[in-house]
């Protein structure tokens, strides 16, 4: 096991800890680490505790990915599909972002704040593709072909934003107070990506790009009581969206009411049968790979509703450990970002701190959802949901987070970037 760890941290460009035991910690006088123990950091480049949980997400994603499609094999609606097809992919898109993110390590965060305006307008230019040239799934244009994957770029839109969101408040610090010249032009940057992707349509995807920028202008120092004017502004849109389209206020009222007779065969029955899987999964929790509503009741079982396989199968226990697992890693990554900026690193702390309020929020989201405490919405949870777009952003995303604690250690050693 310790070879594992020798060689993956030695992967990304750093001495790990030795075959005979940790090499000691030696930080500056200063504590950058919001009074973090020493302990939980080791001296190889960066965090390998934030590393470690991400990957034993991946391996606990795997074996629910292939515990939620097994019986997919049998449905009309795949062909004929052999029991591990899903999981087989999802494991390459596994591999294919581990090595993504191994990429983006290496880049430092100068580069990717000296090109935030190119990667924002490489976006936009990536959803007006999908529209022309995307495929089409149950109504939705959201996925441009590439025979290996099917790209999604509402989700290379998300990272995108982090970046150029965290460039522009660099760029903006000095009139940060001002209406005009600092949040205007945010939300004339935010309006395109909104118009395209309500063109998908992908509300949920939206929804989470609205919130990176909207946090990121607060965490920039932009005053709360405008974000929340704002706020309050797209939650006001939002809802005269949702009355002024049908099939967008059914699904609200389903939500309301899943198990109504008017619902629970149309809009209500994804959320009906994932609260009766978590209902069945009680305490302990059914056991691995005896889920009865992964038996073709429950409709996307391995992708959005994967924490109702999970509720089913490891009950209460397995859920809170799941909730609990995201906080703590949102929590970290804050930390990183913190721990940035009082480095003088403001980008890449804004930008870490970025990812974290993508993956915490997403997660929350989806928990929601799958909970029925929110509206049925079409968000995966971040590491854990099949999806090869997904999967493959959200570790470039954790590789830059690595980058930024990978950087805040060499200026805490005396070093440079």
């Amino acid at each position: 096991m310790k070879r594992i760890i020798s060689g993956f941290a030695s992967l990304l460009g750093r001495q790990a800890a030795g075959a005979s035991g940790d090499i000691p910690v030696h930080l500056s006088n200063r504590d950058y680490s919001g009074g973090r123990s020493d302990r939980w950091v080791r001296e190889v480049g960066f965090d390998q505790m934030l590393l470690w949980v991400v990957l034993g997400l991946l391996c606990f994603s795997l074996v629910m990915v292939y515990s939620a499609s097994i019986a997919l094999a049998d449905n009309p609606r795949f062909g004929n599909l052999s029991p591990f097809h899903f999981a087989v992919r999802h494991g390459s898109s596994i591999l294919l972002g581990i090595l993504a993110g191994y990429l983006a390590f290496q880049v430092p965060m100068s580069f990717w704040e000296q090109h935030s305006m190119r990667f924002f307008l490489f976006s936009l230019l990536l959803l007006v593709v999908v529209l022309v040239v995307g495929r089409n799934v149950n109504g939705a244009t959201r996925w441009i072909p590439l025979g290996v994957i099917n790209f999604q770029p509402s989700e290379f839109t998300k990272i995108a934003m982090v970046v150029y969101a965290s460039g522009y408040m660099v760029r903006k610090m000095e009139v940060k107070e001002k209406f005009g010249k600092a949040i205007l032009p945010m939300i004339g940057a935010v309006l395109p990506i909104g118009f395209l992707l309500m063109r998908e349509p992908d509300m949920g995807a939206l929804i989470v790009i609205a919130v990176i920028a909207m946090g990121l202008l607060f965490l920039g120092g932009v005053n709360l009581k405008v974000i929340a004017l704002i706020g309050g502004a797209l939650i006001a849109a939002a809802g005269v969206g949702i009355i002024l389209s049908p099939w967008r206020l059914e699904r609200a009222l389903a939500f309301l009411e899943p198990f109504d007779e008017k619902y629970a065969l149309g809009k209500g029955y994804q959320l009906s049968h994932s609260l009766i899987a978590i209902g069945r999964g009680e305490v302990h929790g059914v056991g691995l790979g005896a889920s009865v509503e992964k038996l073709h009741w429950l409709p996307e079982g391995h992708t959005d509703f994967l924490l109702a396989v999970i509720g089913e199968e490891f009950g209460l226990l397995g859920v809170t450990t799941l909730i609990f697992t995201f906080f703590w890693l949102t929590r970290r990554i804050m930390q990183i970002g913190r721990q940035a900026i009082a480095l003088d690193q403001l980008f890449a702390g804004l930008v870490a701190q970025g990812v974290g309020l993508w993956i915490g929020f997403q997660a929350l989201i989806n928990f929601g959802v799958c909970l029925g405490v929110l509206p049925t919405k079409g968000l995966t949870l971040p590491f854990m949901s099949y999806g090869g777009s997904a999967i493959l952003m959200n570790l470039v995303a954790l590789a830059l987070v690595l980058r930024v604690d990978h950087e805040n250690k060499q200026l805490m050693h005396g070093g440079r970037i």
